[in-house]
């Protein structure tokens, strides 16, 4: 059974939570009690560059105090929700150990959202604020703030009618509340492809667990530099291991502005980075960039690549463009995270997407009626462990489907797993198309595309059929060979063995596919384009 509904989060049952604190995967810590014994064991070490910014631990710990003690000020009180929409910056940094040391929980809003996540992230979480930049990447979040209705706005940079960020100083010597391990640290934002966000609660106890045995997976020491390329608020950078990993070991964070290959190649150059994340689309950028580049890239020994399957070939050639080696990261902001790990075979590291974080993970593969498959067969994920959610916030008709009475997390995601543990991604159950009646499992037909020669990018979406109910249809980013025909496309999937009711029956050529905000191809907005005869 699972833990009790309390104002919206469903935590996990006593017995659960007494194993794990048991077994040493939950230290009754808080991310505000961490930052201050990092401060105690790092002081001067740099822990934050951004810019020309160069932040020490100890003045981190500071500026968290006079923040956290601004924020009382205001009436902002332990479990109260922030809706936080800010760029990669220090003041991201800052604001999330201001709000951990007082007990109030920022829920992670990603710069692309607009109106429509915002409002609806806002009243789902019933927050009291909402803290933007002023102008970023041209797009003013003072006027989307006028659009939504929170009590108060906090805006960093120029606040126009608003209150300065900067103007939220308190005192640091103030007494701060008690926060316990087991509330919620952080509202996390689903990050599927389809539908409105949920919200997913992460804990202390969880989330510092996540974030630690993800760093020790990653081999971070105190010498290293992380480059914070995707988006700060998504999981993947913040902490897997991201820049809560990377402070715990007292290394360096570095905000990088925006993601291109560009960007990130002369911080690599300036900064001596060691490990950075990117999603798929990106890391193809970084490594058809990386012969163009003169930047000094010596530095580099880590690329994790996640938040979508990785191509095998693609896989194999960043190590030998980039000169790192690469890591698969499948995992899910609900929790359960795959890693492959510096001792695997390169095969496992190119073709599989990791094995799971903890030794707690619980992981089972089923079919449709729910009952285990046969080893190496596909079914759907499965999973429970000690810092994967028990149930999304404030969604308790969905939790009654997205778990199992036994509190496994129903992920949608369809793998196989080998004998070695490693998970092969194979696609999502809803992603399959129904052409008359044939399923066609986009995962599957994607993966074979990538293997033409001509396809550097690809996703297989199902358009409205009157005959058939839905067309298959591959749409592609060329290479620079060019792209195929479909028909040269058809005989090739034929020679890789694809049955013919799973072949594109339309082909479309972009120059780039549409994607969300935490960099996955955003299959609804292909098909919202082809459908309306416009390009995505």
């Amino acid at each position: 059974m699972t833990g009790a509904l309390i104002d919206g989060v469903v935590g996990w049952p006593a017995t659960a939570a007494a194993e794990y604190r048991a077994r040493g995967y939950w230290c009754g810590e808080t991310f505000g009690q961490l930052s201050r014994n990092w401060a105690k064991w790092y002081g001067e070490s740099t822990a934050v560059v951004s810019g020309p910014e160069r932040v020490s631990y100890r003045e981190l710990d500071q500026r968290a105090d006079v923040l956290a003690a601004g924020l009382l000020d205001r009436g902002v009180r332990p479990g109260d929700r922030i809706v936080v929409q800010l760029p990669n910056i220090t003041e991201f940094v800052v604001l999330f150990f201001a709000m951990a040391r007082i007990g109030a929980i920022p829920v992670m809003a990603l710069p692309a959202h607009r109106r429509s996540e915002i409002a609806h992230l806002a009243t789902l979480s019933k927050a009291v604020g909402y803290v933007i930049p002023d102008v970023h990447q041209g797009f003013d979040y003072r006027t989307l703030a006028a659009e939504i209705d929170v009590r108060n706005v906090f805006v960093v940079g120029d606040p126009g009618p608003y209150t300065a960020f900067a103007s939220l100083a308190g005192d640091p010597d103030r007494v701060m509340p008690v926060v316990d391990p087991s509330s919620v640290a952080v509202l996390l934002i689903s990050g599927g492809t389809t539908g409105r966000p949920k919200l997913i609660p992460r804990t202390h106890d969880d989330y510092v667990y996540n974030a630690r045995a993800s760093a020790d997976v990653c081999e971070l020491t105190d010498s290293d530099r992380y480059l914070v390329t995707l988006p700060i608020a998504h999981n993947f950078p913040l902490a897997c291991p991201g820049i809560l990993g990377t402070l715990g070991v007292g290394a360096t964070v570095v905000m990088a502005p925006a993601p291109s290959a560009e960007v990130g190649f002369a911080l690599v150059e300036q900064e001596k980075i060691t490990v950075t994340a990117l999603v798929p689309p990106l890391a193809r950028m970084w490594a058809d960039e990386a012969g163009y580049s003169a930047a000094d890239k010596s530095s580099l020994r880590l690329l994790q690549v996640g938040g979508a399957k990785l191509d095998a070939d693609l896989a194999r050639q960043i190590p030998k463009t980039l000169g790192c080696r690469v890591q698969q990261v499948f995992g899910m902001a609900e929790g359960l995270l795959n890693y492959t790990r510096p001792d695997d075979s390169a095969d496992l590291v190119q073709t599989t997407q990791g094995r799971p974080l903890s030794p707690a993970d619980e992981v089972r593969v089923v079919d449709a009626n729910g009952d285990d498959v046969a080893p190496g067969e596909v079914g759907e994920l499965l999973t429970r462990g000690p810092y994967t959610l028990r149930g999304y916030y404030r969604a308790t008709e969905y939790n009654a489907t997205a778990f199992t009475p036994d509190g496994f997390f129903c992920t949608g995601d369809l793998v196989r797993q080998l004998p070695s543990g490693h998970l092969v991604v194979e696609g999502r159950i809803k992603d399959v198309i129904n052409r008359g009646g044939e399923k066609v499992p986009a995962g599957e037909l994607e993966d074979l595309l990538l293997t033409h020669p001509g396809v550097a990018q690809a996703a297989a979406v199902g358009l409205p059929d009157d005959t058939l109910g839905e067309l298959v249809c591959a749409v592609i980013v060329p290479t620079q060979a060019g792209p195929p025909k479909l028909k040269e496309l058809k005989a090739h999937l034929t020679e890789q063995g694809l049955a013919r009711f799973k072949q594109p029956d339309k082909l479309v050529v972009l120059d780039e596919l549409p994607l969300t905000a935490v960099g996955k191809i955003s299959k609804r907005d292909l098909v919202n384009g082809l459908t309306k005869g416009a390009n995505p």
